[in-house]
């Protein structure tokens, strides 16, 4: 744990509203701020800033919490490497704890093992036992110079070749396990003890290298048929496959105006090799949001290359959208006469793979294709449907010019009148319009215990009136930790019901007793994100300041819950279950 010394100094040189204004739009509304929220999309500002507790909270999606948990959401950092942003920008040096140096030596002793193994894996290829493996990359294209340049390798097919070469380096098996390198056997060998095998073997290996150069993970490609064709990495302490792109430390290097995502990583590197030094791709998972916040940083515009199979279709869908939440625009490339840019490129060459791209289309274009494909124009049936579906796509269109453009387009191409599709249009921009505003009215922000997270707590909805007793004593410590008095000897964490409630109380009370801050800021080290989300949730939907008369009924409520909740197990036990728990009892007494 940092001193908390350090993170009251660290509190008073970051504003919140000063760190968040970069990443999205903020204004007054009345002592706090709103805007559109930067973890998922919307139209409607739910995302509250409130300067009085530095804090954060969207009634949106449910995000929250404080200065250190918006970093690390916005950044995707861990907690260490959150608060290490934040002192940097505001020129203070980090100290360092027993916990923390632990952590950091633990991840820099596994980017030592990756950036062994690569250099394993690379040597491996070029030797004598990587013959097979360097002819298949050959058989695919790959220059010596490409080979070399993504770093490209190969794992024997022996089960400790890697393990053997990093033990001798003086490595130790667990920290290859952490590494994701090496997998530990469920069954004991002869001398009772676990053995351990090489992740990889048999496989060529592409490296996948962070933004600042690091190796934090590989992918392999088997040789033959065993098993899986492709093999990732699992997430480790450096490495996460949801935060991270393949290529992308090339790519972000690039002068082109746009990144073209990829689904593989022979489509990257090809595509490298012909010129397009903008290529990445997701990593053996499909598109997640932070992969696209993460390519926002470097691009406005991206271009999908994705397959022209179904999956590779269905997949461009789900990325369009996941793209235009996040403000990217979205191009798709049609790739004709092939299954994917490495193999057009191999057809037909760079020349022609660059005319692709330039006359790509952009993606309201591919989804009305992808409309039109679906029916029949020739049918009247067809024709109505496809327009029926044209009409919603057109509703959710902003631009009035954008919406002009297309919808005559489709008049001219169904031989239907631009008026009857531009008065289902509107029809549907109106209804869509009342529904906006009905949400707007509801003003969740400001209704009690409607916080997303609330809405998904299984255990807060069977237990509505002692969760709400829960949420609001929690916000009364918070606000008054003087409150303590009141509930000291008469309630313990085990008497609360909810298992989030529980937690967030024993930290503050805790705390309280221990003379420590409890400000947002103090709490983020010893809370996860989403025990953040909660209480930022509770304390925005609880303006109010309760009296102390207010905090006894609350206690009141949860030991009512708490007795009613044991007279029902008490008229399910059986006769020794009984004993056992009157002996329990009496024990406790003693």
């Amino acid at each position: 744990m940092l001193p908390d010394s350090f993170i009251q100094q660290l509190k008073f040189a970051c504003d919140i509203e000063q760190i968040v204004s970069p990443y999205t739009r903020l204004t007054r509304k009345g002592k706090n701020m709103v805007g559109l929220c930067p973890f998922h999309s919307e139209k409607t500002g739910s995302f509250f800033i409130y300067p009085d507790s530095q804090s954060y909270y969207c009634f949106g999606c449910g995000a929250g919490g404080d200065v250190i948990t918006f970093v690390m959401a916005a950044e995707n950092l861990d907690y260490i490497e959150a608060v290490k942003f934040l002192a940097e920008r505001c020129g203070m040096t980090l100290p360092e704890s027993d916990t923390d140096y632990r952590e950091a030596k633990l991840k820099t002793r596994i980017l030592e093992i990756n950036k062994e193994t690569a250099r394993y894996y690379h040597n491996c290829l070029i030797s004598d036992e990587g013959k097979g493996a360097l002819s298949y990359l050959y058989s695919r294209g790959l220059t010596p110079k490409t080979i070399r340049r993504f770093g490209l390798g190969f794992s024997p097919n022996r089960w400790d070749g890697v393990i053997n070469h990093l033990t001798e380096k003086g490595y130790f098996l667990n920290e290859l396990e952490q590494a994701g390198i090496a997998v530990k056997s469920s069954k004991l060998n002869k001398n009772g003890k676990h053995t351990y095998y090489d992740r990889f073997r048999g496989r060529v290996i592409f490296p996948i290298i962070d933004i600042r150069g690091n190796v934090i993970a590989f992918g392999g490609r088997a040789l033959d048929n065993n098993g899986a064709k492709y093999l990732n990495s699992a997430d480790t302490p450096v490495f996460k496959k949801s935060r991270n792109l393949f290529a992308l430390n090339l790519a972000k290097q690039t002068k082109r105006d746009s990144i073209i995502f990829c689904e593989g990583y022979m489509d990257v590197i090809s595509l490298h090799q012909a010129g397009f030094d903008c290529a990445v791709a997701s990593l053996g998972t499909a598109l997640t949001e932070e992969q696209a916040r993460l390519a926002v940083k470097y691009t406005n515009k991206v271009v999908l290359a994705y397959d022209s199979d179904n999956a590779g279709q269905a997949a461009t869908a789900r990325a369009i959208k996941i793209f235009s939440d996040v403000g990217i625009k979205v191009h798709v490339l049609d790739i004709p006469d092939a299954k994917d840019p490495d193999e057009y490129i191999k057809k037909f060459g760079s020349e022609r793979f660059e005319m692709l791209l330039s006359g790509s289309a952009n993606a309201l274009e591919f989804q009305i294709e992808r409309l039109r494909s679906r029916y029949d124009l020739q049918t009247d049936d067809g024709k109505v449907a496809f327009l029926k579906d044209f009409a919603a796509l057109m509703a959710g269109i902003h631009g009035s010019i954008e919406r002009e453009v297309y919808i005559s387009r489709i008049a001219d191409q169904t031989g239907v009148s631009k008026e009857s599709i531009n008065l289902q249009v509107e029809r549907l921009r109106k209804s869509r319009d009342r529904n906006q505003k009905r949400k707007e009215q509801l003003d969740t922000a400001i209704r009690i215990g409607e916080t997303p997270a609330n809405k998904q707590d299984p255990q807060r909805s069977r237990n509505l009136r002692c969760a709400l007793a829960e949420e609001r004593l929690i916000a009364a410590l918070y606000k008054n930790p003087d409150y303590i008095r009141v509930v000291q000897g008469k309630i313990t964490p085990q008497d609360f019901t909810v298992d989030v409630s529980r937690t967030l109380y024993e930290v503050i009370t805790s705390r309280i007793a221990e003379n420590k801050g409890i400000d947002m800021i103090h709490l983020s080290g010893q809370l996860s994100p989403e025990q953040m989300s909660r209480l930022s949730g509770i304390l925005a939907s609880i303006p109010e300041n309760p009296s102390v008369e207010e905090v006894r009924d609350y206690v009141s409520v949860i030991l009512e819950s708490k007795q009613e909740k044991t007279q029902k197990e008490l008229a399910q036990m059986n006769a020794d279950e009984l004993k056992d728990y009157i002996s329990s009892l009496a024990a406790k007494k003693k």
